[in-house]
C-alpha cells in the first residue's frame, strides 16, 4: 500500500504551527475590529459565472474547477469528448470553482445584499483561496488572505485608517516595516507628461524593477518597449527623486502641472501624508514613485509593505479602486481595501523569533491519573480551573508515573497537579512545576491562583 499524501501546493500544520497562526489570525482581526470592520464569510466554491473573466485569461486557466456533481458526462456527446477541447468541456462538466481570491466574492456578495448592507459597508474576511499555479517556495495552491475593504465611500479617510490599521498589526508584532504609497493618477500624470499615455504599463513595469535591475537596465527596457530617448531622458529625475515625503510631492507637483490626473494624485497623496503625521506611526511611510500595484484595477492610492529585517517580498498590499461590483452590473461603487499576506508574516515571525510565549500556550495544567479514585477527586478541580479560565486535561489512562510526566513535558505543559492518598484526605494537591522542578502541597484555591498567575 503506498504512503498517504496531499496535493502538492498544500500544507499540513502541526498544533504549534497552528498556534503561531492563530496568533496571525486574531492579532489582524483584533486590529481590524477596533477600526469598525465587520467579519463576513464566502463560500470556498463560486459558480464560475462569477469567476470567470475577472482575472484575465492567465487568471482562468488558474481556476480549479469542480466536476458536477452526479453524472457530470450525460450534457456531454461522444464527439465533445473526443474533440479534446479542454475549456469547452470544462463548461459543460464544471458549473463552479474553488473562489481564487477573496475580492470577486466580495463583491459578488455586496451586490447580492445591497439591500441589506448599509454604506460606507466595512468588512474584513479571513479564508484561504486556491489557485492551480506552479507551487514553488513560498507560493502555494491553497493559502489565506486577510482583506479589509471599506466600499461606497470616496474619503480619503479610509486611506489614513488603512494605513494606521498597517502601523498597528506590525507593532503589535514587533515587526520593523516600510510602509510605500503611491497613486495611480501620478503613475498616469507622468505618462502623460513624457507624451507617452499608451505606455502606461510598459512604463510602471519597467521602473517597478529599479531595486532589482538597476537604472540602466530599467532605461533598455523602456528603449525596447518603443519609448523615445526624450521621453526616457524626462523620466530620469522623477525616477531617482530622493529627499522627504513633502520635497518629493513638491517637485512631482511641479512636473505635472499640466496633467489634472497627475495634480489630483498629488493631492490626494499630500493630504493622506498630512493627516498621518499627528497620528503617531511607529513605521515609516514613504512616498514610492517606482511603487505600481495591479494597474488595470486601482484608481488611486496604492499601498505595499515590506519587512525591514528579513528578505522576503511584499507582506501587505492594498489601494482603491472605483468599480468594485461593476462586473456584477452595479457601475459606480468605488473602494479602498488592503490584504495582508497571512503565509508571508508567518515566515517573518518565524525568522525574527517573535512569537509570544502566550500564543504558544496549549495545555496548562494537567492531573496525574493514578486510578477512579484519585480522578474522581480531580475532576471537580480541573472544573474550577477551566472556569478561570485554565487550560487543563486529565491524562485518560492509569499509566506509570514516568510516561505521564514525560508526556506533560513533551506537550510542554507548565504545571502538574498530583492527588494520591495523602492529598485527598487534606483535600489539597501537590502542584508541580515542570520548569523550574518545585513542587507545593496547596489548595484547590491557590493552585487556580498560582496556575492563573504563571508563579
Amino acid at each position: 500500500m503506498s504512503k498517504p499524501s496531499i496535493p502538492k501546493g498544500t500544507r499540513d500544520f502541526t498544533p504549534l504551527e497552528m498556534s503561531k497562526r492563530n496568533y496571525i489570525f486574531d492579532t489582524i482581526k483584533s486590529v481590524f475590529a477596533l477600526y469598525g470592520f465587520k467579519q463576513i464569510e464566502t463560500p470556498a466554491m463560486e459558480t464560475l459565472q462569477t469567476l470567470l473573466g475577472k482575472y484575465g485569461e492567465e487568471g482562468d486557466k488558474l481556476l480549479f474547477k469542480v466536476l458536477n456533481s452526479g453524472d457530470y458526462l450525460n450534457k456531454v456527446d461522444r464527439e465533445e469528448l473526443l474533440s479534446g477541447n479542454s475549456l469547452r468541456l470544462a463548461s459543460k462538466l464544471c458549473e463552479k470553482g474553488l473562489r481564487y481570491d477573496l475580492t470577486v466574492p466580495f463583491a459578488r456578495f455586496v451586490v447580492m445584499h445591497r439591500d441589506e448592507l448599509q454604506l460606507p459597508f466595512k468588512r474584513y474576511q479571513i479564508q484561504p483561496v486556491w489557485r492551480a499555479d506552479r507551487p514553488q517556495k513560498g507560493r502555494y495552491r491553497e493559502f489565506y488572505q486577510c482583506d479589509a475593504d471599506v466600499v461606497g465611500s470616496d474619503s480619503l479617510l479610509n486611506e489614513v485608517e488603512l494605513v494606521q490599521i498597517v502601523d498597528t498589526v506590525f507593532k503589535r508584532f514587533g515587526v520593523r516595516v516600510q510602509i510605500k504609497v503611491n497613486n495611480r493618477k501620478i503613475l498616469t500624470g507622468i505618462a502623460e507628461y513624457l507624451g507617452a499615455k499608451d505606455k502606461i504599463v510598459d512604463i510602471t513595469v519597467a521602473i517597478d524593477k529599479l531595486d532589482k535591475i538597476g537604472l540602466d537596465n530599467v532605461n533598455a527596457e523602456l528603449a525596447a518597449a518603443g519609448l523615445d530617448n526624450e521621453a526616457i531622458d524626462k523620466l530620469q529625475p522623477i525616477i531617482s527623486l530622493s529627499g522627504s515625503n513633502d520635497e518629493k510631492l513638491a517637485i512631482v507637483g511641479s512636473i505635472l502641472e499640466g496633467s489634472e490626473t497627475g495634480k489630483k494624485g498629488v493631492e490626494e497623496l499630500r493630504y493622506i501624508f498630512d493627516v498621518l503625521k499627528g497620528s503617531g506611526l511607529e513605521n515609516e511611510l514613504q512616498f514610492d514613485l517606482t511603487l505600481a500595484r495591479g494597474l488595470n484595477y486601482y484608481t488611486g492610492a496604492i499601498f505595499e509593505v515590506k519587512a525591514l529585517d528579513v528578505q522576503i517580498g511584499s507582506i501587505t498590499g492594498g489601494g482603491r479602486y472605483d468599480n468594485l461590483t461593476g462586473i456584477f452590473g452595479m457601475p459606480g461603487l468605488s473602494g479602498v481595501g488592503i490584504s495582508f499576506g497571512a503565509d508571508r508574516i508567518f515566515d517573518v515571525l518565524n525568522a525574527l523569533d517573535l512569537y509570544p510565549d502566550t500564543a504558544m500556550c496549549g495545555t496548562q495544567l494537567m492531573f496525574i491519573n493514578f486510578g477512579e479514585k484519585e480522578t474522581s477527586y480531580c475532576m471537580p478541580i480541573a472544573d474550577k480551573a477551566r472556569l478561570s479560565g485554565i487550560a487543563t486535561e486529565i491524562y485518560p489512562d492509569a499509566a506509570k508515573m514516568k510516561k505521564q510526566m514525560s508526556y506533560a513535558n513533551n506537550s510542554g505543559i507548565r504545571y502538574v497537579a498530583l492527588a494520591g492518598e495523602n492529598e485527598i484526605v487534606e483535600n489539597k494537591v501537590t502542584l508541580k512545576n515542570m520548569v523550574i522542578g518545585e513542587q507545593h502541597l496547596v489548595s484547590p484555591e491557590e493552585l487556580v491562583e498560582i496556575v492563573r498567575e504563571g508563579r
